[in-house]
């Protein structure tokens, strides 16, 4: 089992079909089957099952086609890292970023970067906390940018300043005070956060999210407060909702810029470190 032969396996994956994927791949067909046969002699067991409109995966074919991504991925990774050291800032930026810090992060100072240096490119990824984690720790993504609270074991980590927790309220469900609102105002709607905020507060709330934009787009819907980072507002449209931000300090985080502690990071990515931790 090679490299060559998981890129074909996941464009067929991908795909569906075995025509398509060899289209997708700029070679014809019978090669492509071929070394597909390979593959499952190799491994000895069925891919895909065969039907008159596609493919489709059997119980083997996608665990080997989520492996087979991830082995992909740091391959390049791994390419795109050897290839840079010793050249300067130039080259491709795998950068992870979580929904809840897209307020700050990849923004205006990478922005400088690419303006700065014209052979150099990012590859963003999105995910939630653990999911970035993951990206950094298997060295698919260079450097990530989370928000507290998360686990630090392993990781290199530059934090910025704390924000508050805002509610961002439909105008029928306004509470509090011009500029504040407590969570005991609150006890009478019905409120929107992302998971991982939900056990943090007192009561367990109506709606709850993976991904704080669609926290705010459900507060501008009219389903109910959302509670979100205040740096999030600059990326999320809020309509009529009114901004509080909450008097609870304690539920206050901050977003962090991680990279693993065991690995020396390349030229591009220590000075995507050092405009990223000036996050703010």
């Amino acid at each position: 089992m090679n490299l060559k032969q998981l890129g074909y396996f996941v464009a067929i994956a991908e795909e569906g079909q075995i025509t398509a994927a060899a289209r997708r791949l700029h070679i014809s067909q019978p090669p492509l089957s071929y070394e597909l046969a390979q593959l499952e002699r190799e491994l000895d067991t069925q891919l895909v099952r065969r039907g008159p409109r596609g493919v489709a995966l059997t119980d083997a074919g996608r665990l080997l086609y989520e492996r087979a991504t991830r082995i992909l991925a740091m391959a390049n990774a791994t390419a795109r890292e050897v290839s840079s050291l010793g050249k300067g800032l130039t080259g491709t930026l795998c950068l992870a970023v979580a929904h809840s810090a897209t307020g700050l992060a990849p923004g205006k100072r990478l922005a400088e970067l690419a303006a700065r240096h014209a052979d150099v490119s990012l590859e963003l990824r999105e995910g939630g906390v653990p999911e970035v984690i993951e990206l950094v720790a298997s060295g698919i993504a260079e450097v990530g940018v989370v928000r507290t609270p998360f686990p630090t074991q392993g990781l290199r980590c530059r934090y910025a300043p704390a924000e508050p927790l805002v509610a961002v309220m439909p105008p029928d469900l306004e509470r509090g005070r011009e500029l504040e609102v407590g969570l005991a105002e609150l006890d009478d709607v019905p409120l929107v956060c992302d998971r991982r905020l939900a056990p943090q507060l007192p009561a367990t709330p109506f709606c709850l999210t993976d991904d704080e934009r669609t926290t705010c787009s459900c507060a501008a819907a009219g389903l109910g407060v959302g509670l979100v980072p205040q740096s999030l507002l600059a990326v999320c449209d809020t309509g009529p909702c009114f901004i509080k931000a909450l008097v609870e300090r304690d539920l206050w985080s901050r977003a962090a810029v991680i990279w693993k502690a065991d690995r020396s990071l390349s030229p591009l990515a220590e000075r995507a470190v050092a405009l990223l931790g000036e996050l703010a």
